[in-house]
């Protein structure tokens, strides 16, 4: 089983994250790792932030000479902005970030204050910040490499670009925010990843709850699932055929790679649709919680869209969840075990049912 836990603030001194369940035995790339962080403070429509922050991983548990020991693996990445907020706060005379009392709409912000009894919004939004998917994308770039290594490659595309872009520009001319769409692919899955057996062994509920778990993602699909809700059974159902090898195979992918809560050997298809982000530069109404008075949203630093970075953020999380589902079905201790029973697998039920 692969378990990931993170830790940290948007402005706190630095970002942690704990990964277990990687087998033994697997080289890491730190250099990649850094690649994954990179293509996620990237994409058109970013804010400032990005220019402040170059993150880079610190592996400080888990790896030794640049191979996975089994144990838990400790991922950190220092945030440089902390450092600029500790010298702005102390030649003012202020605490580490100023009080916040007027909440945005569509975040954390009101809810976050009321359950947890806090009176000062940026207590809340430090940690519901998207920022905190820094760790998300590390985690899932250790996952990615373990998963290289068993023919599994995951990638991610934002839909209607072009089209994107053009709203990008629109909206950050007008103070405003856009959402989108992206999809993520992963290739390279052998059938029977999942389980019909539970309703929590259902590997199509496991992507969409990672991926619903990220910022501002309010609707996953997995192949073309609303589609399909409008469609007849004969035109939704991805026929079965065998070729002169007796190899199985589709036609189509309707379902986005998974029947019954398995993989089937298709690509699995992943869609997530992402609301823009709340905090714009021309404020929405508010209260301020404190007065309990009419007010404007708080105007943090922000981005005009993060789509591109949501979808590299889906694809962590997909990796995330491929990875932990390998090793529940193939083993984790030892890399090269795990490879071995995987290898059998496959010659399993290709010679027995043609998958």
């Amino acid at each position: 089983m692969i378990r990931f836990i993170d830790a940290g603030e948007s402005h706190g001194a630095r970002l942690a994250g704990i990964l277990e369940g990687i087998p033994a035995g697997l080289k890491i790339d730190s250099e990649f790792i850094n690649s994954e962080l990179a293509r996620r403070q990237s994409g058109y429509g970013r804010g400032a932030r990005m220019k402040i922050e170059t993150d880079k991983i610190i592996l400080s548990s888990g790896v030794r000479f640049g191979e996975t020991l089994g144990s838990p693996i400790t991922l950190i990445v220092e945030n440089k902005d902390f450092a600029n907020w500790q010298e702005k706060m102390s030649a003012e005379g202020l605490p580490c970030g100023e009080k916040v009392t007027n909440a945005r709409p569509g975040h954390a912000d009101l809810t976050g204050a009321a359950k947890y009894g806090k009176n000062d919004v940026r207590d809340i939004l430090e940690r519901s910040s998207a920022r905190e998917t820094t760790m998300r994308v590390a985690a899932g770039a250790v996952c990615k490499i373990f998963l290289r290594e068993c023919g599994i490659n995951i990638s991610s595309k934002v839909l209607n670009e072009a089209e994107i872009i053009k709203k990008i520009d629109a909206a950050k001319s007008n103070g405003d925010t856009v959402g989108g769409v992206f999809e993520i692919k992963i290739t390279g899955a052998p059938a029977g990843l999942g389980s019909y057996i539970q309703w929590d062994k259902k590997i199509d509920a496991k992507f969409a709850a990672a991926v619903m778990s990220i910022q501002a993602i309010k609707a996953v699909e997995i192949g073309d699932g609303w589609a399909n809700a409008q469609k007849f059974g004969s035109e939704v159902h991805d026929e079965i055929f065998i070729d002169d090898n007796k190899k199985i195979y589709r036609k189509t992918n309707r379902a986005g790679g998974i029947e019954g809560g398995m993989t089937n050997g298709e690509p699995i298809i992943i869609r997530a649709a992402m609301k823009p982000i709340p905090t714009l530069m021309k404020p929405l109404r508010t209260v301020d919680i404190a007065t309990k008075t009419p007010t404007t949203a708080s105007k943090e630093r922000s981005d005009t869209c993060a789509i591109f970075a949501a979808a590299v953020v889906g694809e962590a999380m997909a990796a995330i969840v491929t990875a932990d589902s390998v090793v529940e079905k193939f083993g984790g201790d030892f890399l090269q075990d795990t490879l071995n029973n995987l290898k059998n697998y496959r010659e399993r039920i290709l010679k027995n049912y043609g998958l």
